[in-house]
């Protein structure tokens, strides 16, 4: 039997299993960019003030500012749209929807922001965490209310199909004719 709001038969599976392959691709490729070593002359020092990096990034140029906020954006929107996937509810509501995936986005952000503490090189910044939460919650927003509406459309004509071909198989209900009552 179906669980109620999953995704249901081998396509789901097939989903979910390639959600969860690309999700652990995604995160090693991340972890491999943002936690390896640099061989740097000097650190600046961490930046804790929110939106202070971004205000330094502007003062340089809108060209410096606009790829760094992008790349901000960019490191973590797959999230947006793999952990769903990767969990395959059909039927969920929007909102606890972008919520999990949201906080989700955050606590892996903060993860690798308290990771590069102890990476030679990489300084911790708050703007990228503020950027990577933001970059998932775009992403989610984007892609997966359309995708989940989508999808159930495609369920339920899959289902209608699937009556009206087990009703044409059995052929028609017989009927009988009024029978009187006894006397």
């Amino acid at each position: 039997m179906q669980r109620q709001g999953f995704i249901g038969g081998n396509a789901a599976i097939s989903v979910r299993v390639t959600g969860g392959v690309l999700l652990v691709a995604h995160l090693a490729f991340v972890a491999w960019l943002t936690l390896r070593p640099l061989d740097v002359p000097w650190v600046t020092p961490p930046n804790v003030r929110p939106f202070a990096g971004i205000r330094a990034d502007l003062v340089l140029g809108w060209a410096v500012a606009a790829r760094r906020i992008a790349e901000g954006l960019a490191l973590l929107a797959p999230l947006g749209v793999l952990l769903p996937m990767a969990h395959g509810r059909l039927w969920s509501s929007p909102l606890g929807s972008l919520l999990r995936t949201v906080a989700t986005g955050f606590l892996v952000s903060l993860g690798i922001l308290l990771l590069q503490t102890g990476v030679p090189g990489r300084v911790p910044d708050v703007d990228s965490l503020l950027l990577n939460t933001v970059g998932v919650a775009i992403a989610h927003l984007a892609v997966v209310p359309a995708s989940r509406t989508w999808l159930r459309r495609r369920s339920e004509r899959q289902q209608v199909a699937a009556l009206r071909q087990e009703e044409a198989s059995q052929g028609r209900t017989p009927t009988f004719p009024r029978v009187g009552i006894a006397p």
